[in-house]
């Protein structure tokens, strides 16, 4: 991540919660001790926020800010570096399923957009909520891309939207491809009810579920369960997951597909 890439989440972080510690920074943004310091003293100087013992608190002297949209849920900049190459593998694995002339949805998250480069050369129609996986497909590749209506937030880079009336009821898809932030025997996990929400209604419109989930992500917990695992058609994981939850998935009737 760049530095001025992270300073700025800094500083989305500090507008939500007022006063931040350097564990929490460290934390949230996957930094270490010393790069959030010396950001902290760098910004501190600039003025943009204001340095107390242990972290910081928003200055305010500074120019107010418009309020950003909020959910529970990690950056998309933060994610993007986690498990990278387990990340591509399993997504050029996700792609492998997809045919030209194929209507799919791909919900916003950092294993789904590892797909963007996989779909360069592909013929699809598109449907996500993932503003970054948008741009960089109209950017690089010929598949017909639709966004539904919504607020944009900007941290996880998707656009979400309370209302029923949008455009995702109008379109109907082979399979819809998510991440999660776990899996496990309680079914796939999110951390927020709007997150919850959207993926419901994206979810409707498609005939198969598959979830990308990197090793990391079997047996771990959320706040939300978003779907049974009942409910789940294919997962697709990496070869470093633990035999004893594939086990527990195939026992579900989910076809597990490991991507080595």
């Amino acid at each position: 991540m760049l530095e001025k890439q992270r300073q700025q989440l800094i500083l989305d972080i500090l507008d939500e919660e007022q006063i931040v510690s350097v564990h929490i920074f460290c934390e949230k943004l996957n930094s270490s001790e010393a790069t959030i310091r010396r950001d902290l003293n760098k910004m501190s100087k600039h003025g943009l926020l204001k340095k107390i013992r242990g972290g910081a608190e928003v200055n305010k002297k500074r120019e107010k800010k418009l309020p950003t949209q909020q959910i529970s849920s990690s950056f998309f900049l933060v994610d993007k570096e986690k498990n990278l190459e387990k990340k591509q593998l399993i997504a050029k694995k996700a792609v492998d399923l997809c045919t030209d002339n194929e209507s799919i949805i791909i919900n916003g998250g950092s294993s789904t957009y590892m797909m963007s480069q996989y779909l360069i050369d592909r013929r699809l129609n598109i449907l996500t909520n993932s503003l970054v996986l948008a741009h960089s497909l109209m950017e690089t590749s010929h598949n017909q891309i639709t966004l539904p209506g919504g607020e944009i937030y900007r941290s996880q880079g998707i656009i979400l939207s309370a209302f029923d009336n949008d455009t995702i009821p109008n379109y109907h898809c082979s399979k819809m491809f998510m991440g999660t932030p776990g899996i496990n025997e309680m079914g796939v996990m999110e951390s927020d009810t709007l997150l919850v929400r959207a993926e419901h209604k994206l979810k409707k419109q498609a005939q198969k579920l598959i979830v990308l989930a990197d090793s990391s992500k079997l047996g771990a917990t959320s706040k939300f369960i978003f779907a049974p695992l009942s409910e789940v058609d294919i997962l697709i994981t990496d070869g470093d997951a633990d035999p004893k939850f594939i086990e527990i998935f195939e026992e579900q009737g989910i076809e597990v597909i490991i991507a080595k």
